[in-house]
Order: structure tokens, then C-alpha cells, then sequence
């Protein structure tokens, strides 16, 4: 299981790391003004219906599903499951799509109204996103085949497609002066992603499973129980996108650059996210649905407790660092170009409210595993619906006063709110459980994480003082913060947790 976890993660950091030089480059041509505002809103669109309907609600039903007709009926019947699925996935995002680009006016109305007094950004928005909907398409097939590959034990070419997003807007940015504008370079970009991501998952499941093909629609009991478990699943997959659905549309009421301040600030707070949360998630996901199917329902509670552990020990560094220092961090990636210092520091504000949800954002993932593996889709609705409740609320609330920081901020208790209600219900019923061994360690881990941000702070003070005069002392200090941080932390973890702790947890 850890060879997995540091297989997605060694993938999915590397897909973040050209995700940062991708969208330096952004910061550099695009900057923050009506241009990016109409490119992000281009992207998000697309980014939502996938993260809901892909990645989101169609993982969560049709990896253990898959998982169940595999171990439980054999190969033969897993290929006829997956050429059902693929044919009826296939047909809604046709349908989908044509009526996504024939509506897409009206769409652009209800989700970025603000737009609507500037004509020509609005009509900007209209057409790149018109350009970059067919990737949700591509995406969907991809979480399809990249499903079936991890039941199969493969998760290398899932974890690395995301890598061709950037790669492609690189490439198009590169030669934006062949295009009417970087906006639409870079939405060119995202749809020839698309496409390539599509090869690499094709290809792999060609050579080791074979690629599902049309076949007659017949709703017997797997397909059924699939859908079962498809409806209550999209439901709770959009907690976090109807999050990010209100700050689109709120964010377009607000003055130009708020948009953009909240991209880069979600793209740092991603980092994480998607290096952790989400590559523990996905390898949690089958080794549950594995154990459960075997009956061993201890097994698929330890290897739970192990992915909690496994990403508080790797996330609170981030924590730390978006808290203490998010002003420094930015200028040092992106002040450049286009992008001003006064965007650094907007961008910054925003990224330390992210932050106050970044644990329940890398944990909600593993937590809601245990109730996905059983094919219990419906329980983390329950939670996922009041955090959504809250946060739309004190988005209304904040959005005056403190403008797109509120919308972060509102968008962190929504997430806590999320994953407070789906361990308590874990624990309810029994599939997770607080000892006093685990509550130890999660003080140890708070007390490690403010020594961290302490010396986060010392560091940026001395850095600042002593380099402010030289000329690249935002990327200087960037370097020292990493640097010295990663000391400070690993002698922290050693003191409080011990070397046992550590070895215990790699071994076990």
C-alpha cells in the first residue's frame, strides 16, 4: 500500500510541479485582469462537472463496484459490467456536450453573471469555454479506464495524465502570439490535454485489460446496483464543487483579479490536496473494497487508520508554511510579468484562508473511503449537504467585507463542517475508531506543526531584514524557508514520535 501511495503521489507531485511552471507562466502572460478572469471561468466549468461526475461521484461508485463483479464474478463478467458502463457514459457526455455548447449563453449567465456588464468579456468566456467542454468528455473516459486500472493494481498512467494538462498550455502559451489572445491559447491547450490524456490511459488498458467496447444497455443487478450507488455519490462529490461554483459566481461581482487571486491561491492549496489527500484516497479506496469483500473488515479499518497518519504526517508542513508565510510564498512563484506584487499579496490573503481547511481537505478523501468501499454512498451526502449549507451561508456573510478571502475562508468551515459529520458517523456505526493511542498522536502532530509555523515566522523575519536588499531575496527565502523547515520538522517528528513511530508506520 505504500509503494502505491508514494507511486500516485511521486506522480501527482511531479503533474504539480509542471502545474506551477505551467501557471507561472500564466501569472507572467496573463496576469489578473478581465482576460485571465474570462480563462479561468473557461477552465472551472469543465474542471466542475469533472471533479463531480468524474473524478468525484463516478470513482466513488464504480471502483468498489467494479471491485465487487471482478472479485466476486470473474473477469468475463467485470468486461461485459465496464462495456455497459462505457456505453451509457459515453452517450450522456454526447448529449451532454451538444447542449453545453448550444446553451452555453445562457449557462454563462447563471455562472458568471457579473460578466454581464462587460460585453466583451462575457462573450470572451462564451467562446473559450466553448473550446475547453469537450475535456470533460476525454476526462470522464480517462476516470473510467483509470478506474479499472486500479483494481487491477496499476495507478502509475492514471497518476501521471494530469501531467499532460500542463505540458499542452505550456506548449500553447509558448506560441500565444499565434492566437487571438493568451486566453484562448491556453483553452486550446487544456482540450489537446484532453486528448492526450486519453491516449495514455487507452494505451495502458489496451495492453493489460482490454479497452470496454459498445455493447446492448441491460439494467441487470450490477448495473442497477452502480446506479444505486451513482446518485447519492454525485450528491456528495458536490459539496466542495458547489463551493467553488458560488465563489465563481460571486467572484464575478467583484473587483478584476478576484477571480485570479482565488485560481493561484487554490492552485498552492491543491499541492497538497492532490499529492496526498487524493493519491492516499485512491489507493484506499480499492484496498478497502478489497478487504471488505473478503470479510476483512478489521484489515480495512487499520488500513484507514494508516492513510490518517500517512497524510497528517505529510500535509502539516503545508499547513505551517500557507499560515505563517503565504505573502512570501507567492511573490516568490509568481511576482513576475504580468503579475504584480499587490496580485502576490491578494493571492496570499487568500491562500492562508485556504488553509484553515486544508487538513479536512486532504483527509475527507481517506475518511469517506470507509463508507464508499461498503457501496454506502448515501451517508456522506448527509455530511456533505450541511457543509455545503454552511458554506454558502457565510459566503453571502463574508463576500462584503473581506471579498474573495471570505469566499476561502467560508469554503474552509464548510469543508471542516464536511468532515467532522463523516467520522462521526463513521464512528457511529462502527467502522472507525478514537483510541487513545490515535488521539495522542494527533496532539503530537498539532504541537509539531505550531513548533513549524514558529520557525516558518522566525525564518521569513530574518530573511526579510537581512536580504531585503538583494535582488531575488523572495526566491532566496523561499529556498531557506523549505530548507529550514524540513530540519525543524524532521526533528520534531523525531522528538515527539520517535523513531519507532515511524518505523512502525512504513512497516505496517
Amino acid at each position: 500500500m505504500l509503494g502505491r501511495i508514494f507511486t500516485v503521489g511521486g506522480y501527482t507531485l511531479l503533474s504539480r510541479l509542471t502545474g506551477f511552471a505551467r501557471d507561472i507562466m500564466l501569472a507572467a502572460i496573463l496576469g489578473a485582469g478581465p482576460v485571465a478572469d474570462a480563462f479561468f471561468v473557461a477552465l472551472r466549468l469543465p474542471n466542475h462537472f469533472r471533479a463531480i461526475f468524474a473524478e468525484g461521484a463516478f470513482n466513488a461508485a464504480w471502483v468498489p463496484a467494479y471491485a465487487h463483479v471482478h472479485g466476486e464474478k470473474g473477469e468475463g463478467a467485470a468486461h461485459l459490467f465496464a462495456d455497459r458502463i462505457f456505453t451509457l457514459l459515453l452517450a450522456s457526455q454526447v448529449v451532454l456536450l451538444i447542449v453545453a455548447w448550444l446553451f452555453m449563453p445562457q449557462a454563462m449567465s447563471l455562472l458568471a453573471p457579473g460578466f454581464s456588464e462587460d460585453a466583451e468579456q462575457r462573450r470572451l468566456a462564451i467562446e473559450l469555454t466553448r473550446i475547453t467542454f469537450p475535456y470533460l468528455l476525454l476526462i470522464t473516459l480517462v476516470t473510467l479506464y483509470g478506474g479499472m486500472l486500479n483494481v487491477m493494481q496499476r495507478f502509475a498512467s492514471a497518476a501521471a495524465a494530469s501531467i499532460f494538462l500542463n505540458v499542452a498550455m505550456m506548449m500553447t502559451l509558448a506560441v500565444a502570439v499565434w492566437f487571438p489572445t493568451a486566453g484562448h491559447a491556453a483553452a486550446w491547450g487544456v482540450l489537446i490535454s484532453g486528448f492526450l490524456q486519453y491516449f495514455l490511459l487507452a494505451g495502458d488498458l489496451a495492453l493489460h485489460g482490454g479497452l470496454p467496447r459498445f455493447a446492448p444497455l441491460k439494467l441487470d443487478e450490477d448495473v442497477r446496483g452502480f446506479f444505486k450507488a451513482l446518485g447519492p455519490a454525485t450528491l456528495g462529490s458536490m459539496g466542495t464543487q458547489v463551493a467553488l461554483f458560488a465563489d465563481t459566481i460571486i467572484a464575478t461581482f467583484l473587483p478584476a483579479g478576484a477571480l485570479s487571486a482565488l485560481y493561484y491561491a487554490d492552485r498552492l492549496n491543491q499541492l497538497p490536496i492532490g499529492v496526498i489527500g487524493i493519491a492516499i484516497g485512491t489507493v484506499l479506496l480499492p484496498e478497502m473494497s478489497k478487504r471488505i469483500t473478503a470479510n476483512d473488515h478489521d484489515g480495512a479499518m487499520k488500513a484507514q487508520r494508516r492513510a490518517f497518519d500517512f497524510t497528517l504526517l505529510f500535509s502539516v508542513p503545508f499547513v505551517a508554511a500557507f499560515l505563517t508565510v503565504p505573502d512570501e510564498i507567492m511573490r516568490a512563484l509568481f511576482a513576475r510579468g504580468a503579475f504584480s506584487k499587490a496580485d502576490a499579496i491578494a493571492a496570499g490573503g487568500t491562500l492562508a484562508a485556504y488553509a484553515i481547511g486544508l487538513i479536512p481537505f486532504v483527509l475527507i478523501r481517506s475518511a469517506v473511503a470507509t463508507f464508499y468501499a461498503r457501496k454506502d454512498t448515501a451517508t456522506p451526502v448527509r455530511a456533505s449537504l450541511s457543509g455545503i449549507a454552511v458554506n454558502v451561508a457565510l459566503k453571502v456573510a463574508l463576500m462584503g467585507s473581506l471579498a474573495q478571502i471570505g469566499l476561502a475562508l467560508a469554503t474552509a468551515v464548510g469543508v471542516w463542517t464536511n468532515l467532522l459529520l463523516v467520522l462521526f458517523f463513521a464512528v457511529r456505526r462502527g467502522f472507525l475508531v478514537f483510541d487513545r493511542a490515535w488521539l495522542m498522536s494527533i496532539g503530537k502532530f498539532l504541537l509539531t506543526g505550531i513548533i513549524l509555523a514558529a520557525a516558518f515566522w522566525l525564518i521569513a523575519r530574518v530573511s526579510g531584514s537581512s536580504l531585503g536588499a538583494m535582488r531575488f531575496h523572495h526566491e532566496v527565502t523561499l529556498v531557506l524557508l523549505a530548507v529550514g523547515g524540513t530540519i525543524v520538522y524532521a526533528l520534531a517528528i523525531l522528538v515527539l514520535f520517535g523513531r519507532s513511530w515511524l518505523l512502525s508506520l512504513v512497516r505496517s
